[in-house]
């Protein structure tokens, strides 16, 4: 299994090639960037940058990593913290998934850059596996809270978990617009939070 790395846990130059990165990504598309634009914006040679990177699909990756995990500490803080669970599983929603997306949806080169999704399928694989564990186990710590026999409706933690992200997944294909994917969300939550309360 692939681990998710963070930026903090890397050498400072290889978090400012990555943050150069990702803006020279966003300003000109994935296609039109050169290597040579990726390592002025980190401020050092081509020389140097290759030293640590191969190619820019290579940064486009550790890039992906650095972003999903920071994606999964953020949700698991949320769903950790204080309020309602409807309230902290939205807050880890649009932390982790919708504001998270925010940069790459308001770039002029958002759909070249999602459109790279299939070279970094597996780091995906890898992020929606850690979600789907942090928010099952947020759901099964409110049924047990609550006194809800999960089994007995027919249900589980993971299968609601898997139902939450399948349905956000569903939903970024038809809504663009953050305020509404947020709207949407909250209903997906909404039907949760209901199945966790005792009839």
């Amino acid at each position: 299994m692939i681990e998710i790395e963070d930026i903090a846990d890397v050498d400072p130059k290889r978090a400012r090639i990555l943050e150069g990165a990702m803006k020279v990504f966003l300003a000109y598309g994935f296609a039109r960037t050169t290597m040579d634009d990726i390592a002025r914006a980190a401020d050092m040679s081509r020389p140097a940058l290759y030293l640590l990177f191969k190619n820019k699909t290579d940064i486009f990756r550790a890039i992906a990593m650095m972003l999903l995990s920071r994606s999964l500490k953020q949700a698991k803080t949320a769903l950790a913290g204080n309020g309602a669970f409807a309230e902290r599983m939205t807050r880890a929603i649009d932390e982790a998934l919708i504001s998270m997306m925010r940069a790459v949806h308001s770039s002029p080169h958002g759909a070249e850059i999602l459109d790279m999704k299939s070279s970094v399928a597996d780091l995906v694989g890898c992020w929606r596996g850690g979600l789907v564990e942090h928010v099952a186990a947020a759901i099964e710590e409110e049924a047990v809270a609550n006194g809800v026999d999960l089994a007995a409706k027919g249900l589980s933690a993971r299968l609601l978990a898997d139902m939450l992200l399948d349905g956000l997944e569903g939903m970024k294909t038809r809504i663009s617009n953050p305020d509404e994917q947020r709207h949407a969300a909250a209903a997906l939550i909404k039907v949760i939070d209901l199945a966790l309360q005792k009839a």
